[in-house]
């Protein structure tokens, strides 16, 4: 059996990387990961939203949690496939405090009620229903192991406030799995809990030991002053022995390998140099060492930041006594006489939206069919209902039926004038009479248009002189008209006045003046040829003959709308590679130019970032310039 945890970041996504968008269905997703169990973390959904083919598909039970507050954000996912496993309980968050409807009795419970966090840990100053209100966590007993599949917060906003609530969460992380321990239960962590457990586990780790040499600290003090680094690496059984009271399985498996990381920087291409940091894990107690067949990485397999992690457990193990056990026997529930065992309460299945509904509410009365205006009506009196009768004046449509703040009295005296139509009657829509032609009436004739009319429906002859006269002409704004000219008071409406002027002249004007009125290159290098084709125009008319730059004129305009030669970068004097700013924001959309070489260890992210003994110049250097710039660049060339 296989088990594998995946921070997709983002359940949308994933189809539209390949293979997975060669696939039909999302059960089809699920099994070509040839896992039993599977572990999504960054869902990035939420309930009301789920597609169905997500939530149920065919061959697995599934398991969610999502957040409270910010929708879109987070979440997890456990799949259990059917034919192999079928979970006896199934929790939602760490603390204990997150409870279905109904909630859980002690029999539906993991752990008894005083082993959760929020109950045995002491801690006051801690939200416990704040921390498992952002969906980061599914627990799922397995019988022979209980399942954690977790999502860990990140450092990336770095706030105080923020640090603390990420501190919080592994504390409470730890707290739940001790208890699990002291019960007696073997325990399997799956999932991205955000923190590097060793200096190997980070594609800078040794640049960040430098970099604390460099302010007094010895030794990797550099790396440790992170608090989730030290509280993970203190959480984890050393090679001797020592430490805490969980097995990293798949680097016990591979203790000697370097690059295994989990996740990288994809804004930066940094998967292709393999430049990232080990963050996804599957940390089990030492009962379940001997359970586990393999476990490894996935670093090809695409579809997000980070790529699978799984291990693979043995159908059956030998006891020290010489007996075997199937893992068949210790794992989930069984099958009852009456059929197949059921997935715990809170699975999705049970979810009301997908319940079967019975075909006789389709023909029930709606709940926006009763009449709530009258409170004084009897429940078994029936409406009468009033033909509508037209009315015999326009305003009387102006009548609308009394307000929430009338009483039933006043709607009472309106009803009872003969004289006034009912508000009630006129309240409702007033169908409209179908009216049928008549075949023997012929349509009426088109009046014809006489002579004059003819001639003063024709359109008037333009004045070419009015029209467009010189190329310039579409370079200059139109002229506003009436009370809405703008007063030329700024020295930017100055300038840009002299720009009309120069596009209806053929008089140059200049370079200072022109940047001025628009900084776009595209702008100013048309404007000029527009200037100076005119004067060669005008100029060979005068004289009756043809331009004799016109092949130099065509490589000008040929370099106005040729793309955007990129530049070269300064360190590397290669050309560099256009982005685009997708971030919201004032750039957004607009296009830059980076250097074109792939990230690596000491790339260089700028001075303020990066010390210069600790930039490795075969990697990407900090050249950086806008296109807007480049075309300018190109326009001074031409």
């Amino acid at each position: 059996m296989r088990v594998l945890t995946w921070n997709i970041n983002g359940v949308r996504t994933l189809p539209q990387y390949h293979p997975w968008n060669t696939l039909k269905t999302f059960d089809d997703i699920l099994n070509h990961l040839e896992a039993d169990i599977v572990c999504f973390q960054e869902m990035k959904s939420s309930r009301q939203i789920l597609p169905k083919q997500v939530a149920l598909p065919s061959s697995f039970d599934s398991f969610f949690s999502f957040p409270t507050k910010k929708s879109g954000y987070s979440g997890i996912a456990v799949y259990t496939r059917r034919s192999a496993v079928v979970p006896l309980k199934a929790e939602e968050g760490l603390s204990g405090l997150v409870q279905p409807r109904p909630p859980f009795s002690d029999e539906e419970r993991i752990s008894r009620p005083s082993s959760y966090p929020a109950e045995c840990s002491g801690d006051d100053d801690v939200d416990y229903k704040d921390l498992d209100s952002e969906g980061r966590a599914v627990v799922v007993d397995l019988g022979l192991f209980v399942l954690i599949s977790v999502y860990c917060p990140n450092d990336g906003t770095g706030t105080e406030e923020r640090d603390k609530f990420k501190m919080d969460y592994h504390r409470m992380l730890s707290v739940r799995v001790r208890t699990l321990i002291e019960e007696g239960r073997e325990v399997m962590v799956v999932g991205d809990l955000n923190a590097s457990p060793s200096v190997e586990d980070h594609c800078e780790g040794r640049i960040i030991v430098e970099r604390g040499w460099a302010e007094g600290l010895e030794g990797e003090e550099g790396f440790w002053s992170k608090e989730y680094r030290r509280w993970l690496r203190d959480w984890l059984i050393r090679d001797d022995g020592s430490g805490g009271s969980m097995v990293d399985i798949v680097r016990k498996f591979w203790p000697d390998r370097k690059g295994m990381y989990t996740c990288w920087n994809t804004k930066i291409s940094a998967r292709a140099t393999n430049y990232g940091t080990r963050i996804d894990f599957i940390l089990i107690t030492p009962g379940l060492v001997p359970w586990i067949k393999a476990a490894d990485i996935q670093p090809n397999l695409n579809g997000s930041d980070h790529c699978p992690v799984y291990v693979d457990l043995y159908d059956e193990i030998t006891n020290s006594d010489g007996s075997t056990t199937k893992l068949s026997d210790v794992l989930g529930a069984r099958p009852t006489p009456a059929g197949p065992a059921e997935p715990p309460r809170l699975a999705a299945k049970f979810w009301s939206e997908h319940k079967q509904k019975l075909l006789s509410t389709f023909f029930g009365k709606k709940s926006g069919d009763a009449i709530s205006d009258n409170s004084s009506a009897s429940p078994s009196q029936t409406p009468t209902l009033i033909s509508p009768e037209p009315l015999a004046t326009p305003a009387a449509t102006d009548l609308t039926a009394p307000s929430s703040s009338e009483s039933l009295a006043d709607t009472a005296d309106l009803s009872s004038q003969p004289s006034q139509p009912d508000p009630a009657r006129t309240s409702r829509p007033i169908p409209k009479r179908k009216i049928v032609p008549d075949n023997n009436i012929p349509p009426p004739k088109k009046p014809k248009l006489s002579q004059t009319n003819k001639e003063t429906t024709k359109p008037k002859d333009t004045d070419k002189k009015s029209g467009q006269s010189t190329l310039a002409g579409f370079f200059a704004k139109p002229k506003a008209s009436g009370s809405g000219k703008l007063s030329s008071t700024s020295s930017k409406s100055n300038a840009k006045g002299k720009a009309k002027e120069a596009c209806r002249s053929s008089s140059p004007i200049p370079r200072e003046e022109l940047t001025d009125v628009d900084e776009d290159a595209d702008f100013q290098l048309a404007l000029k040829l527009s200037q100076s084709q005119d004067n060669i125009l005008s100029l060979s008319s005068s004289q009756g003959s043809a331009p004799k730059n016109d092949e130099q004129k065509k490589q000008q305009w040929s370099t106005l709308l040729a793309p955007t030669q990129a530049p070269l970068c300064t360190v590397h004097q290669e050309p560099a590679k256009e982005f685009t700013v997708n971030k919201p924001g004032p750039n957004k959309g607009k296009k830059f130019f980076t250097c074109s070489r792939p990230v690596g260890p000491g790339y260089d992210k700028g001075r303020a970032e990066r010390l210069r003994e600790h930039v490795d110049p075969q990697y990407k250097c900090d050249f950086f310039m806008w296109s807007s710039d480049a075309r300018k660049e190109m326009a001074k060339k031409s």
